[in-house]
């Protein structure tokens, strides 16, 4: 057994089906090199609404709701998972949908792992996430916000219900000037649409500008139901997407990929427009790992350790102050 099988085992231990916070497990793919974690996701569903939403397969393609019985079952989770493995926020519902500013989920879930010491990585494209900068800056947690492209027009035709690009950098300015660690995910590149070296290019300055130090990429990866509402919003690509997906691609692993060829030219891409900017490079599920220059592909080692797990009650009370 190799040692990511032999962490997992131990990460494993205490959790059973229908925990809240899960061993992330990306389907076994081994195209996959994120370090062993959890995740968490407050919310089921997604008011983003992005069209190349791979989560929609199996969560459905509805507004975010609150998880059932959330705070109850999150709390009876957190003696059962090892704090020196960080949680994931969110894999699949983002965390800062509109209904968050009513709900407040992603803020409570904040105000109880963070003063305890658990290490936190929130992956979202709300711009609400600077909302919580006072909580974020003072933990163990980092964000890593998704940008596919600052061009409003294209954002909101494949991102209808995410805020606009602007105001996800101006997010990403606030929570870095706040002392929280910023990168972004410039995820997925999808040909034709958001693969231009320019506008790459742009994305990566005004993150940089804006604090990012680490960007991860990955291009587009089809499932049925995403292509096809690709399509439906740009059908001039049909031609061009089924045969690159369908007839030059490959289906591996419960995705139709693009040619090997093609994929390395866009990653290559984004490397180069990083590395003059000097940031971090990390690719996700791609191979190609000979390019990556980040320590983790996922941003965790973003996080900062600020503060020891299993806090005394006088040390939290603090944290708040």
């Amino acid at each position: 057994m190799n040692n990511i099988a032999r962490k997992d085992r131990r990460v494993a231990g205490k959790l059973r089906d229908g925990s809240l916070i899960k061993n992330f497990d990306p389907w076994g793919s081994p195209l996959c090199t994120c370090p062993v974690k959890y995740s968490l996701n407050p919310y089921t569903g997604c008011s983003h609404f992005c069209l190349y939403c791979y989560a929609t397969s199996y969560i459905g393609r509805r507004p975010s709701t609150p998880k059932k019985d959330y705070k109850r079952r999150l709390l009876q989770d957190l003696h059962k998972i090892d704090p020196r493995y960080h949680i994931d926020i969110a894999t699949s519902s983002d965390p800062y949908p509109p209904e968050e500013e009513r709900y407040l989920l992603t803020r409570w879930t904040l105000q109880q792992l963070l003063p305890k010491g658990y290490k936190v990585l929130i992956i979202t494209k709300g711009s609400l996430v600077a909302r919580d900068s006072d909580i974020l800056s003072k933990g163990n947690a980092a964000v890593t916000m998704t940008i596919t492209t600052l061009d409003d027009n294209v954002a909101k035709r494949i991102e209808p219900g995410a805020p606009p690009p602007s105001r996800r950098i101006n997010a990403l300015q606030a929570l870095s000037e706040s002392g929280v660690p910023v990168g972004i995910r410039l995820d997925p590149i999808l040909p034709f649409i958001n693969d231009s070296r320019e506008e790459i290019r742009e994305v990566l300055v005004a993150a940089n500008n804006a604090g990012a130090r680490f960007v991860v990429t990955s291009t587009f990866k089809a499932r049925p139901d995403s292509l096809k509402r690709i399509l439906a919003e740009f059908p001039e690509l049909e031609e061009k997407y089924n045969r690159l997906y369908r007839v030059e691609g490959q289906w591996t692993y419960g995705y139709w990929y693009l040619p090997a060829n093609i994929r390395k030219r866009i990653l290559v891409t984004v490397k180069e427009e990083a590395q003059r900017l000097g940031m971090e490079f990390a690719v996700c599920r791609e191979g190609f790992q000979e390019l990556q220059t980040a320590e983790t592909c996922d941003g965790s080692h973003l996080i900062p350790q600020r503060i020891k797990p299993r806090m005394k009650r006088r040390e939290i009370t603090e944290f708040f102050s």
